[in-house]
């Protein structure tokens, strides 16, 4: 029975059935997400003795010993130190980040694609959605303070989160987020952090930071911005949009002591023209076609995923 267990866990039909069951609890369609796999629950085949899909899953997370859900400590037992995947975070004791072209590091959060971008030293895992939202400025009066709160802190913390689905909401954790200026875009990434962890804010939703951007790269010529204008500093954080498109901009949470705001321009094209800009410093109220925010969140520690992070497995979160 165990046996036969261990093997229907580790199926892709398991996988699709905790997809679905997590999918129907937000009121997704699993077919957003497998549109050409028809999978029906059969107990004869699985050998349950459930005879619906959430029976199933609980007939198996209570009866097996040897589950294959994971957690952020399981994770990170599988840190690399070279090629894409799960990294030391060299500037911050128990923190690991995801860095590279295209490491396993998809989740699905609100019944849509996100990735990891880290693991905190409080075990909570930081994710970000893959695709902006809308295009908008930081702050339509160009104060350039998070706190104050900008127009887009306001936006992402009410009109955004209210839209996410209640099981999401419950896996927020409230949390300080690192919004310090950068004083200088030749500053290195070290530097950059500490100026960022200066001023801390707490709410739900917030950004990626500069540093963030720039330690995402294998590439360790970007070690600055100005630095990122002139090398390929492309890493999994530009979601491989097309080279030559140049309309898409996306804002982060460090401002410049210019009044600015810091935003990433994650665009390849770069990596084939010196002259064409990585990374920038644009006024706080500009908004221009492409300019938008990608939401990112802490989710709570101690949660269970099942999946292994690939584009085609995501993790998916079931407690």
């Amino acid at each position: 029975m165990k046996e036969n267990l261990k093997k229907f866990i580790n199926s892709k039909l398991f996988v699709f059935i905790i997809t679905a069951l997590v999918f129907s609890t937000i009121g997704v369609s699993a077919a957003t997400y497998f549109p050409s796999n028809d999978v029906t629950y059969d107990n004869s085949t699985s050998g349950l003795s459930s005879t619906n899909v959430q029976g199933a899953i609980d007939e198996l997370y209570n009866n097996c010993s040897n589950s294959s859900a994971t957690t952020a400590e399981n994770i990170i037992k599988n840190i690399v130190t070279s090629g894409d995947g799960l990294y030391k975070d060299e500037y911050e004791k128990g923190r690991y980040i995801y860095r590279g072209a295209n490491p396993n590091n998809y989740i699905i959060f609100n019944g849509e694609l996100w990735r990891i971008i880290s693991i905190e030293s409080d075990k909570t895992i930081k994710i970000v959605k893959e695709n902006i939202i809308r295009e908008d400025a930081w702050d339509t009066i160009d104060k350039s303070n998070w706190a104050r709160p900008a127009t887009l802190n306001t936006y992402l913390n009410s009109t955004y989160y209210n839209t996410l689905n209640e099981f999401s909401k419950k896996l927020i954790v409230t949390h300080n987020w690192n919004i310090g200026p950068s004083t200088n875009p030749n500053n290195n990434i070290e530097t950059t952090k500490n100026e960022e962890k200066s001023i801390t804010y707490k709410n739900n939703i917030g950004l990626i930071t500069i540093s963030e951007y720039l330690q995402a790269t294998l590439n360790t010529s970007c070690d600055n911005l100005n630095l990122a204008e002139n090398n390929d500093c492309s890493s999994w954080i530009t979601f491989g949009i097309p080279s030559g498109d140049v309309n898409n901009y996306n804002w982060t949470l460090t401002a410049s002591t210019y009044n600015d705001v810091w935003y990433k321009n994650y665009i390849y094209y770069f990596a084939a023209s010196s002259s064409s800009n990585y990374g920038e410093i644009g006024a706080a109220n500009s908004s221009f076609t492409g300019s938008g925010a990608l939401p990112v969140v802490y989710i709570k520690q101690g949660i269970k995923l099942f999946g292994t992070g690939e584009k085609t497995n995501p993790y998916v979160i079931i407690s």
